[in-house]
């Protein structure tokens, strides 16, 4: 995990699954200037690419400050995990520890993935840890007295999850008595990103027509909540099966789909998990909502489907002219396991970045710095 920013005099390192850090100061540097640290939660909306003509929307759903030098006995950190423990031994006397407790209800990271002639940084939901020195809250930040470092908030999947999906559907043609019968279902409720998908199909045809082909087809939803209401659908996997159910035969077999980034990195407007700098991510995860949970809070809503086609037809020569379609579809939800191991970094895994005082003569802003800057000169 990279700082957006490597020309501060501070340094800062976040806890790994913990919502606390470590902040290095220079009290040369700050003589009578406080030190603070502010999470910020922030949706950012609004691209050409995207259809809404290059109009830019930006709020903070999630603002949070302590200040953490000089200390404030009320926003001490009452308890130290065993990283912060190591990282002031290691840093020495001018390491000051501090914790944020993230309200429940907020949104995940979300990254729209831009496409390959985009420049600035892309629309989302994305989370923003500032440390700066100034002489209060309300004074102008300039970036040579901030760090600013991105983080991901991700969800990981319940441990007691719910029944495996199922749907069917019964359809009658004309000119047939009797009617096809379509049944799909999945092996689980929940899957985890990058793991093979079974698609269970069952097909009862007692009309006098024939199935020629199953489509199965998994498809990404992203509601844009929160600003305009903007809903895009996606195709993130499709497999095209070759099946020949005769008139009065049935069939009852299982089909593999793997929907990932890795096949979807040049479609624009796909949700992903929020990406970190220099760093790769993967398709977003399904929203879950808890009871009581305010949707437009969370900004973008993200969910997939599975859908089964039957291609239908009379049989023949000229039967594939007047074929038909059967369809159901299946609810999907991809999300993260929930990690096992407890183990922390020992004292050797931790790098300790060192950050420059003075911006690099030559050194050109990127497009998040310049908006965060002119973000903060309005305010």
């Amino acid at each position: 995990m990279l700082c957006d920013h490597t020309q501060a005099p501070l340094a800062f390192h976040r806890g790994l699954r913990e919502h606390n850090g470590v902040v290095l100061i220079d009290p040369e540097y700050l003589k009578d200037r406080k030190v603070y640290v502010t999470l910020t939660c922030a949706f950012r909306y609004g691209r050409d690419d995207l259809d809404v003509i290059g109009l830019t929307y930006r709020k903070d759903i999630y603002v949070l400050s302590t200040q953490i030098y000089p200390p404030v006995p009320d926003q001490a950190s009452k308890s130290l995990t065993s990283l912060q423990v190591k990282l002031l031994k290691k840093l020495g006397e001018h390491a000051y520890p501090f914790t944020f407790e993230m309200a429940t209800n907020l949104p995940c990271s979300i990254t729209l993935q831009p496409g390959p002639d985009d420049t600035g940084k892309p629309c989302g939901v994305d989370f923003q840890v500032k440390t700066f020195c100034a002489e209060n809250l309300e004074e102008k930040i300039h970036k040579r007295n901030s760090v600013r470092l991105v983080i991901r908030k991700v969800q990981f999947a319940p441990t007691n999850p719910g029944p495996a999906p199922k749907s069917e559907t019964t359809k009658q043609f004309m000119l047939s008595d009797k009617p096809l019968h379509l049944e799909a279902s999945l092996d689980k409720e929940i899957y985890y990103h990058g793991d093979p998908i079974g698609v269970n199909v069952k097909i009862n045809n007692t009309t006098n027509k024939v199935v020629k082909k199953i489509k199965i087809t998994v498809e990404q939803t992203t509601d844009v909540v929160l600003y305009s209401l903007d809903k895009y659908t996606k195709t993130i996997c499709f497999e095209e099966i070759t099946e020949n159910v005769a008139a009065n035969s049935t069939l009852s077999k299982s089909y593999s789909v793997t929907p990932s980034l890795t096949n979807n990195r040049k479609k624009r407007g796909l949700a992903l998990d929020g990406k970190l700098k220099h760093e790769d991510t993967n398709l977003a995860s399904s929203t879950i909502l808890r009871p009581g949970m305010d949707k437009e809070v969370l900004g973008i809503l993200v969910s997939y489907k599975i859908r089964v086609n039957l291609m239908v037809s009379r049989g023949g020569i000229l039967g594939d002219l007047t074929s038909s379609d059967i369809s159901v579809d299946l609810p999907l939800v991809l999300m993260h396991p929930k990690p096992t191991d407890k183990q922390s970094r020992s004292e050797e895994d931790i790098v300790i970045e060192e950050f420059a005082r003075q911006k690099i003569k030559g050194e050109t802003d990127d497009d998040e710095e310049k908006e965060e800057e002119d973000k903060e000169e309005e305010g």
